[in-house]
């Protein structure tokens, strides 16, 4: 039987920093929709401030998400989920 319904989820890292309207809004839809995601304010850790540069074209754009090995500069709820 193919199909693991055991599997871990994919792990859902958001990006933000504090103040930012796009960032509430992307928290408020992942939790309507149940999806389970750790936060990193790029603002306190620099290596995530450089990881979102690398993956922003050399901006600090927030939200940025990984969902598993895939990066989304400021996705909609939807595209995350």
């Amino acid at each position: 039987m193919s199909g693991d319904s055991t599997a871990a989820p994919t792990q859902v890292v958001v990006y933000s920093r504090p103040g930012c309207p796009y960032c509430f809004m992307l928290r408020a839809g992942l939790r309507r929709a149940d999806v389970p995601f750790t936060e990193i304010d790029i603002w306190q850790d620099p290596d995530a401030a450089a990881f979102v540069r690398s993956v922003a074209n050399g901006n600090e754009t927030v939200p940025t998400v990984t969902v598993g090995d895939v990066s989304l500069v400021n996705p909609s709820a939807k595209r995350v989920r």
